[in-house]
């Protein structure tokens, strides 16, 4: 793709950076923004900025927020004897738009994959550990992908607190088996959630 402006070309590369956004999408992205008044790209590179400087993650939970615990976490209405454990942020938000779970969670930041070299060390487990072995949590939820890499996750995890007095359950196979939870209908993630299963009848069903 040949541009006439190195300007153009540079601010094309990094847009195509994005994920499902190929150079011909990045093109008509900042040719769109080229027609906007020159406040909206300032309006949008502040925006941008800002998140990227002052985001954190919950001390907590590992959410994204605008503080250092999260307003899930300090929210007096929700159970804060129930944990549901994701993979990552979008979870928690995929979840949350089911309207259907009103307990705390805890985000992993990624599966056990010794292919991509992620293992135990690599992810929030051991905050999760010490959550559970404080008796303070009653019930477990695992909601990770069903796929080989969430269901090895999910066992390790299983493995380690087995022993500790508390329900761990998985949510209903609703979701078809190797499909991100992300991308799962609100209705489908929902009743999954509602009709979750003990996670040792799920290992039996394997």
């Amino acid at each position: 793709m040949e541009f006439s402006s190195k300007l153009i070309e540079k601010a094309v590369d990094e847009m195509a950076q994005f994920p499902g956004v190929g150079k011909r999408t990045a093109l008509r992205l900042i040719l769109h923004l080229l027609k906007q008044p020159k406040e909206h790209t300032t309006s949008l590179v502040t925006a941008l900025q800002k998140m990227r400087e002052e985001i954190k993650f919950c001390a907590s939970c590992y959410n994204i927020s605008d503080t250092d615990v999260c307003e899930i976490c300090v929210n007096a209405s929700r159970d804060k004897t129930l944990i549901c454990v994701v993979e990552d942020i979008r979870d928690v938000m995929a979840i949350e738009n089911t309207g259907q779970y009103r307990g705390m969670y805890h985000v992993l930041g990624g599966k056990i994959s010794p292919i991509e070299g992620i293992g135990p060390d690599d992810l929030t487990i051991e905050s999760l550990i010490d959550k559970v072995q404080t008796g303070a949590v009653k019930e477990l939820v695992f909601a990770l992908s069903s796929t080989i890499e969430g269901d090895t996750t999910n066992f390790y995890i299983f493995r380690r607190i087995e022993n500790c007095k508390i329900k761990i359950t998985t949510i209903a196979r609703g979701i078809a088996v190797g499909d991100e939870l992300e991308y799962a209908d609100e209705i489908t993630l929902g009743r999954s959630i509602l009709h979750r299963i003990p996670f040792e009848s799920s290992l039996k069903s394997t």
